[in-house]
């Protein structure tokens, strides 16, 4: 049967789990060039997440490109998470994404049915953002890959980067961690299958209502929390605002079955990328190492990861609450001390 097709087969790794890691990432780009544009607002130089080009005091292009290999048998599934993800890098910006291109490689013998599906699922997707899809690139592959270029509109003056964080800002998240592992787990058929539809519903949760909340309150920084995990995403706003921040572990919300898995040791290749270029500067205190493991999780279409004025952070977290699917308290940022970025308490 043509819908047979076992995606998550074909491909070595899976999802935001293929992702190159963040310090390889940095030595590939070393050196080159970044030439100045004043109306470059954020470039690749800056880490974040999308560039945002201005083009009138009122308006400014945000733009990201984001593929991977399947993470779900499912073609229209995976569709669907594909194009959620590569949605997430215009709303961790503040912006809305208005026009998408497909970018697609797909195995010369692959079924016309599941190209279609893995399609359709992202073309619903991008629906439901309220952005149209208007064309697209597609090669053919041994593996297959879906994902999109994204073109999404801010205000210039609205622009929201991973830099901008301030002592005293309280470090809120929108999504559970654990999917890395979950995803991982489903791999190998040693996750439930309530622990798969979880991380499923997570993945295919449009960060669109978390924006859209996020941009009406005093929020001074925002990143997704995708690849690097949560610990590698705030490094790199630590690093770029030149703060130290604090996370509160109980209160991070931490899927209980991903941590029994990581306990027992069941850990995507991601994680050890992600902890080879963070921990050198995270102090994680009596942090369980599964716990720590998590923390580290590569997590595809993860959750947006805000740092929000003291004194705004709960009427951002009241007003959150009914419309994503966690939200959570976890640190706080302070003023750099030197050495470590990140600790544990």
């Amino acid at each position: 049967m043509e819908n047979e097709v076992k995606l998550t087969k074909l491909a070595k790794c899976a999802g935001c789990g293929a992702k190159v890691g963040a310090g390889v990432l940095a030595q590939l780009l070393d050196g080159i060039r970044v030439h100045q544009d004043p109306n470059l607002l954020v470039g690749f130089d800056k880490s974040d997440d999308a560039s945002v080009y201005k083009v009138s005091d009122d308006l400014a292009l945000v733009q990201t490109v984001d593929f991977f290999p399947p993470i779900a048998d499912d073609p229209y599934l995976f569709g669907q998470i594909a194009a959620t993800n590569a949605l997430s890098d215009v709303y961790a910006m503040g912006g809305e994404p208005k026009l998408c291109l497909n970018i697609m490689a797909v195995p010369e013998e692959m079924p016309r049915d599941t190209v279609h599906q893995i399609l359709r699922g992202g073309y619903d997707k991008v629906y439901e953002a309220g952005a149209l899809i208007t064309g697209g690139h597609s090669i053919f592959d041994d593996e297959p890959k879906y994902g999109l270029a994204v073109t999404g509109f801010v205000r210039p003056d609205r622009v929201l980067t991973n830099s901008g964080a301030k002592p005293g800002d309280v470090l809120i998240l929108t999504k559970p961690l654990g999917i890395g592992v979950l995803t991982s787990a489903a791999k190998a058929d040693m996750a439930s299958e309530e622990g798969v539809a979880l991380a499923q519903r997570l993945m295919t949760t449009l960060n669109k209502a978390a924006r859209d909340v996020m941009v009406r309150h005093a929020v001074h920084a925002c990143t997704d929390v995708t690849g690097f995990g949560l610990l590698g995403h705030t490094c790199e706003m630590a690093q770029g605002s030149d703060v130290e921040v604090e996370l509160h572990v109980a209160d991070i919300d931490l899927i209980p079955e991903a941590v029994e898995l990581a306990r027992m040791g069941l850990l995507p290749a991601g994680m050890y990328r992600n902890r080879s270029f963070a921990e050198a500067r995270v102090d994680p205190g009596t942090t369980e190492l599964c716990r720590q493991d998590l923390l580290y999780d590569p997590q595809t279409s993860g959750g947006l990861l805000m740092a929000a004025a003291p004194e705004d952070a709960d009427a951002l977290l009241e007003e959150l609450r009914p419309v994503v699917p966690s939200a959570q308290r976890i640190g706080v940022v302070r003023p750099y001390q030197g050495g470590k970025r990140i600790f544990l308490v």
